[in-house]
């Protein structure tokens, strides 16, 4: 007797059609073909992110930003980063420069210094901004505002004058200008910033009305570089710490990562945004993405250096000093490997 059409046949491995008495199979071979066409294509995902990879990794700038000198600070647990910001125009057309309001100086100069300790202990990592204005020490010069050391000789000279003021041996030297600083915004598609009241300086190219928005890379140019505000430089660093954590955030987030359409783009774009030391590599940068991922959410301690007081030196302008004894402090945590006392954080 016949199976009913469509009812199963187990001794068969299929079902039978009344129509025909014969097993019918079911369609595997389309599901074999499926998957093998996404095996191919994660395989030639990977094989291109990996190719990626060791081109951008051969393509990156570098320059010989650690010097050795005479007393040098020794090495300390973790890894210290200095990151930095220049102005420079290069790769700036004049149509970009107008644009984005950036003048036409030549040369470079920064208005933008970090220090991040990523530990080897569980303390958390630490992103500290470094006032342009800070009144140090510059080996071989008279006091002057930090950012002159990098004006006055390059990143050597800076990495020399901030191990000299704090104590710290840096490990490894990051820098970006104007333009790859743009380009990366853009790579990740914006970036997510809340604006508590407009914002508004020409100087800067910069109109932004208040509430959570998305910031292209012109707009978040004008955000980490304005000073229209009271406290000027002092409220820029906060700008600039809190805009680095939101990068770091979207540059380590799944919609990035596993997104070919930005990871690409974001890889092919960081050797035209990035200049290192001489050997430092692409991994180390995605490992100081990593170890920063989170900052908004608490994860990473963000300060500004201690500061004792501000005011006018006589040949040199306005200037930040810091707070000695609690610039010490937080410099001396770092250095142990261990938690920055929360007596130390700067908040505001």
């Amino acid at each position: 007797m016949n199976a009913p059409y469509g009812r199963p046949a187990h001794n068969q491995g299929g079902y039978y059609d009344d129509r025909r008495q014969a097993p019918v199979q079911r369609p595997r071979r389309r599901k074999v073909r499926i998957g093998r066409i996404v095996l191919v294509v994660l395989l030639v995902l990977v094989v291109g992110l990996v190719s990626t990879w060791i081109y951008v990794d051969t393509t990156l700038n570098r320059t010989t930003a650690l010097p050795e000198y005479s007393g040098r600070p020794a090495e300390t647990p973790g890894t210290t980063w200095l990151v930095v910001g220049s102005d420079s125009r290069e790769g700036l057309s004049e149509e970009d420069r107008e644009e984005l309001a950036t003048g036409g100086a030549a040369g470079k100069r920064t208005d933008t210094m970090m220090l991040v300790h990523l530990p080897s202990s569980s303390a958390k990592p630490t992103l500290i901004s470094l006032p342009r204005d800070s009144y140090v020490s510059i080996p071989g010069k008279r006091k002057q505002k930090l950012n002159a050391a990098f004006a006055m000789g390059g990143p050597q000279l800076l990495v020399r004058t901030i191990e000299g003021e704090t104590g710290l041996r840096i490990d490894r030297y990051a820098e970006i200008g104007f333009g790859g600083f743009v380009g990366i915004v853009d790579s990740l598609g914006g970036v997510d910033m809340c604006i508590d009241k407009a914002m508004n300086d020409p100087k800067a190219g910069l109109d932004l009305q208040p509430g959570c928005q998305e910031l292209t890379g012109a707009q978040a140019l004008g955000y980490v570089r304005t000073r229209a505000s009271a406290r000027a430089d002092l409220d820029r660093v906060e700008r600039q710490r809190a805009f680095m954590s939101a990068v770091m955030d979207k540059a380590t987030g799944l919609g990035t990562v596993l997104n070919p359409f930005r990871v690409f783009p974001l890889l092919t774009d960081v050797p035209k945004a990035m200049i290192v030391n001489d050997d430092d590599h692409l991994h180390n940068l995605a490992g100081l993405a990593w170890g920063l991922r989170g900052a908004g959410t608490g994860s990473v301690v963000t300060t500004t250096v201690p500061i004792a007081r501000t005011g006018n030196v006589p040949g040199v302008g306005s200037t930040v000093q810091w707070d000695k004894t609690k610039a010490g402090q937080l410099f001396d945590a770092l250095k142990r490997d261990v938690d920055v006392p929360s007596s130390v954080i700067v908040t505001g």
